[in-house]
């Protein structure tokens, strides 16, 4: 082939075919580079969303998206036999559930009569314990009720006992301080003396009656299957199993259990006994383990029904140390249901 020939060959035939090949090969090399930094972005993407995820289940839930406060047991102006009998209905709606796997809910025990320590085990065997209520019974005097986390029953109930107890005590010895102070002679401060003198007394009567196991339970919260619920309820010594599978974290419920001298109608002004966490935080869901150890003081309390309060005489106690404002400033008054305070706001390491 001639020189001439073979150049213009190579110009028109050869040289175009080379030069769409380096272009195919360019192009895939760009569709390559293309794909691959995809895929890298892509994979980067994930581990950031994997990242954010972990950090967010490690962050606090925000008040907002914890639901209302539920509230469990008599409300003001019930009747205390209807709420027993809506208890029970409602018991009885839940035993008719079909249910592969039976589900363990929330629900508050109360009782037909005070118990102590050790009679709780008959009564309450079977399930899992949370919290009792204890209110010591002095007749037409006023007391507290107090709120003990329990999980081993007795033992944590006489655990908790005694630490109310000691409070008890620090209460009586700061009433008598504040009376000792009284040392004008004049009515009105003879009066407070008088008041300081009666919650100091009173005061003195519980920490005894809790620092020996007294028969002052008359509630519980605890933690069951519909079936064992029931088996709870037909127990002599209990009033009501009111089952609250609405209850899905403790600090979020406010139980109020009425007293076993409450048989009628509950009187406007009686008073509540608000729920909080136990010392430890319970799981969020039915099957957690709540904290067996006992708080060391009730985060809030609640006199009883106003038919027990005595008179305003000398020779009388005006008012138990809860019923007033508490030297030590550990108690709060009284608190009606519409008052009782959210329980998540209370300390999660107190107890009441």
């Amino acid at each position: 082939m001639r020189p001439q020939r073979f150049l213009r060959h190579l110009d028109q035939v050869i040289v175009p075919r080379l030069a769409g090949g380096f272009v195919r090969l360019a192009r895939g090399r760009l569709r390559l580079r293309l794909l691959t930094g995809a895929a890298l972005f892509g994979v980067t993407g994930v581990l950031l969303a994997v990242v954010w995820t972990a950090h967010r289940g490690t962050t606090a839930t925000p008040e907002s998206t914890l639901g209302e406060t539920v509230q469990v047991g008599v409300v003001q102006g019930q009747s205390v036999p209807l709420y027993a009998k809506q208890a029970r209905s409602e018991l009885a709606g839940l035993l008719k559930r079909p249910s592969a796997t039976p589900v363990e809910t929330y629900a508050l025990v109360s009782l037909k009569a005070y118990l102590a320590p050790e009679r709780l085990t008959p009564v309450l065997g079977g399930v899992s314990v949370v919290e009792v209520y204890a209110r010591v019974p002095l007749g037409s005097t006023s007391t507290a009720s107090v709120r003990i986390p329990a999980f081993k029953i007795p033992e944590d109930v006489v655990t908790g006992m005694k630490h109310v107890a000691a409070r008890k005590d620090a209460d009586a010895a700061d009433f008598r301080g504040l009376a000792g102070k009284l040392t004008t002679a004049d009515a009105e401060e003879d009066r407070l003396r008088d008041t300081y003198l009666g919650g100091s007394a009173v005061a003195e009567a519980e920490a005894e009656a809790y620092r020996t196991g007294c028969t002052c339970v008359y509630a519980a919260v605890v933690r069951a299957t519909p079936a064992a619920l029931d088996q709870i309820a037909a127990r002599p010594e209990v009033r009501a199993v009111d089952p609250a599978p609405e209850v899905r974290r403790l600090d979020r419920a406010v139980f109020l259990p009425p007293l076993p001298e409450q048989v009628g109608q509950l009187d406007p002004s009686a008073s509540a006994v608000p729920s909080a966490s136990p010392s430890a935080q319970p799981s969020a869901t039915p099957g957690g383990e709540p904290s067996a150890e006992p708080s060391d003081r009730p985060d809030a309390e609640a006199s009883g029904p106003p038919s027990t309060r005595p008179s305003s005489g000398p020779t009388a106690p005006h008012a138990s140390p809860a019923a007033q404002t508490s030297p030590s400033g550990d108690d709060t008054a009284p608190a009606s249901p519409e008052h009782a305070p959210s329980a998540a706001a209370s300390d999660a390491g107190q107890s009441g």
